[in-house]
């Protein structure tokens, strides 16, 4: 799952999507996770929200894997 919504807050999908340059279904897909960014898209939904590409789409992630890193030493 990515941030989007989180970050998204009181503005609407369409909105977003325009300043973007991507059509509101396009961008809906994206925040629903039925769908991944190119880079080009990623990194103009990164600039919108004035924050990296890790922030928004890689969070969940990587504190799985750290998970799974911190069982696997502590047995």
């Amino acid at each position: 799952m990515n941030n989007l919504k989180k970050l998204r807050a009181n503005k609407t999908q369409k909105e977003i999507a325009d300043l973007i340059g991507i059509t509101t279904s396009h961008y809906g897909f994206i925040e629903n996770g039925d769908r991944q960014p190119s880079l080009k898209v990623a990194k103009k939904i990164a600039n919108v929200f004035n924050t990296n590409i890790e922030g928004i789409f890689f969070a969940d992630a990587h504190n799985e894997t750290l998970s799974v890193d911190i069982l696997n030493k502590t047995g």
